[in-house]
């Protein structure tokens, strides 16, 4: 299976792409082809709500989403990863989610497999419900199958996240795949 993930951490080597890297160990090793898209460090401009593309592109922006595009439509499976900022996605991530906007027709026919990977510095019971709301509602919107949630509390930095059972959950899950 072909395998992109999609990371949205402005910290290269922070606590959620620690969890994504545990995540491709997994995948790589039951024989999937992984490919990481850095949603962080991509030119990625917000929709402009123009309407431009009519939900099925293109759009009138030219950046780095066109590439990001591309993949999504010849993948099999799309693995969010993101910190939780204020209780949902990264800004990056969801510039990223709101561009579906222009291939929304033909990303939804794919009904792509997919998963979260999340890390949040707060451990209350609580704190990822939003974002785990949020990315139900988009893959029922999307036609998206979701595979798997690591949604890692108290991950506030690598060495947290390190003695968490998170990296474990996040290798099991790309085994699992």
């Amino acid at each position: 299976m072909n395998i992109l993930v999609i990371e949205s951490s402005p910290h290269k080597m922070g606590s959620s792409n620690q969890l994504a890297e545990n995540f491709i160990r997994g995948a790589e090793e039951k024989g999937h082809n992984i490919s990481v898209f850095d949603a962080a460090r991509a030119n990625i401009a917000p929709c402009r709500g123009c309407d431009f593309c009519g939900m099925d592109g293109p759009c009138c922006q030219k950046d780095d989403m066109e590439r990001l595009r591309d993949m999504l439509l010849k993948t099999d499976m799309a693995v969010f990863v993101t910190p939780l900022y204020y209780f949902g996605f990264s800004a990056q991530m969801k510039a990223v989610i709101d561009r579906f906007y222009s291939f929304t027709g033909r990303l939804t026919a794919r009904r792509l497999k997919t998963a979260l990977i999340a890390a949040a510095w707060d451990s209350n019971d609580w704190t990822m419900k939003d974002l785990r709301s949020h990315y139900e509602t988009l893959c029922r919107y999307m036609h998206f199958e979701d595979q798997g949630q690591i949604l890692g509390i108290g991950c506030g930095t690598p060495s947290m996240t390190a003695r968490t059972e998170f990296p474990e959950r996040a290798y099991e899950l790309g085994r699992a795949m």
